[in-house]
This record gives structure tokens, sequence and C-alpha cells, in this order.
């Protein structure tokens, strides 16, 4: 399974703190679609004040409408050159191979 994984990266003189509430933001749009339960489940996301980054896995329902609330919402307040957008495809952890026990009979 492969989910996408969005990185923004923020210019240096916009404020933390503005980020974060409009991650916060998003997030409360996110809850008016899908629940709070939901959004707490599938929301998968991280926020870095010092680097002035949010990462956000895209790779739910939900996950992908708090990726569309978010770009908007930035786009507007902050204007579209303030922020950079990546995407990167993110493999799902794989799964341990057993060590294959000997048969005896």
């Amino acid at each position: 399974m492969v989910t996408d994984l969005y990185r923004y990266r923020f210019d240096k003189g916009l404020p933390a703190d503005e980020i974060g509430a409009t991650l916060i933001l998003s997030l409360l749009g996110a809850e008016a679609l899908h629940g709070a339960a939901q959004t707490r489940l599938d929301a998968a996301h991280t926020f870095d004040p010092k680097a002035r980054t949010v990462t956000i896995d895209a790779g739910t329902p939900v996950g992908r409408d708090l990726n569309r609330l978010f770009i908007g919402f930035v786009t507007r307040e902050f204007g579209p050159d303030a922020v950079r957008v990546t995407r990167r495809p993110k493999s799902a952890p794989r799964a341990r191979a057993r060590r294959a026990e000997p048969v005896t009979a």
C-alpha cells in the first residue's frame, strides 16, 4: 500500500504560530466533514515550528480533505509564493519475514 505524504515548507518570515493556527483551522474543517473521532484516527500530520514545515499523510479520505483544506487556507492567507509543497509516495511498513522453523516428524 502506498500513501502520499505532502510536505509544506514556509518562508522564514512567516510566524510559526500563524502556520500552526492555520493547521488547527484545517483540522477543525476536517472534523466538520468527518467527525472528531475519525479525524483523530485518520488525519496524520506533523508540525515543526522551528523548521516551519508541516507534513500531512493524505493516504485516507480524511487526510486528503485535511490536505485540501490546508493548502487552500495557506494559499489565501500567506500567498502562493510563501509555501513550497512536495509530494512523496510513502510505502507502508513491510511485514517482517519469519524464520522458517524446522519440521520434525
